[in-house]
């Protein structure tokens, strides 16, 4: 039942490593957040899902299609609805000409969906692509994959660009495609979109898996100790089961905990903290600790 699944997965380019040994699962009927910092090989790991990039070792499958035969890639690309980080379109093409171009080879097209998202996103259907701004080029990038109906969309980095309204009405056909059956797997330095739609986040950094989890787990799981003291103590204070980490700002330490909340409580109130406040995580602080 599951929509992508990898194990073992490599990607060396000379002497830089972009993956490194990545094991990964993305269930099927979800919304899978993709997130690392710059350069930790989300882009690398989607176009090797897409059979855009070989891997140099390890095993994946995409809806139950082995990603290193060309024929399953194939395959793979029929069925996944897919926009790229660079947004890449035909530059010498109108609008409208991509757009009746891209819709020749899918079955799945919508086409009274595709005339919806032109009048929503107002694109000049007669404008060359080279022409467009960012935005309007995002705008078209995901015109062509919200106009079919497949069953996964993979998508990188597909607000860039967009303003505040798109943005918002993106993430609501993104939460509405779910809810209709399809899988997405999205990669976002935009924490908060993550947090706002996604069911499962996924961290990576270095090429690595640092955070697979439910965001309900996260939620359920983390928990952030605020101490004040008139003096605060070293960091190492607070090294003890269940603490992922300390910092220490003035008189004020932080900690962020996944487990043993009230021993991590009792043990500031032993050194002395005058207040001692417990607070919910955002995914924000959960991804800091984690690729930092």
């Amino acid at each position: 039942m599951t929509a992508i699944e990898v194990r073992g997965l490599a990607k060396q380019f000379d002497a830089t490593t972009a993956v490194a040994g990545l094991d990964l699962t993305v269930e099927r009927h979800r919304i899978t957040g993709f997130l690392g910092r710059n350069g930790a090989g989300k882009s690398t790991t989607i176009k090797i899902l897409l059979g855009m990039l070989a891997p140099t070792s390890g095993t994946g499958k995409v809806l139950g299609y082995d990603i290193a035969d060309p024929q399953a890639s194939l395959e793979i690309r029929r069925r996944v609805a897919y926009v790229g980080e660079d947004k890449g379109l035909y530059a010498y093409m109108t609008v409208a000409e991509l757009i009746r171009f891209t819709r020749s080879f899918y079955a799945d097209w919508d086409a009274h969906h595709e005339a919806r998202l032109v009048e929503r996103y107002e694109l000049p259907l007669d404008r060359k692509i080279r022409a467009l701004s960012k935005g309007m080029r995002t705008k078209l990038a995901l015109l062509l994959a919200l106009a079919r109906r497949p069953e996964l969309m993979i998508l990188d980095e597909p607000t860039e660009g967009l303003d505040p309204v798109a943005i918002e009405d993106l993430l609501q056909e993104l939460a509405g495609r779910s809810a209709d059956g399809t899988t997405i797997f999205f990669s976002s330095h935009q924490l908060d979109e993550v947090e706002r739609i996604a069911d499962d986040v996924v961290v990576i950094a270095r090429g690595k898996l640092v955070l697979d989890s439910s965001l309900d787990d996260v939620r359920a799981h983390y928990r952030s100790v605020i101490a004040g003291f008139t003096a605060a103590p070293a960091e190492s204070a607070f090294l003890m089961p269940g603490v992922r980490s300390a910092k220490v700002s003035g008189r004020q330490v932080s900690v962020l905990v996944t487990d043993n909340v009230d021993a991590v409580v009792e043990r500031a109130r032993a050194l002395g903290a005058t207040s001692v406040d417990v607070e919910n995580v955002s995914l924000r602080e959960v991804f800091l600790e984690r690729v930092s």
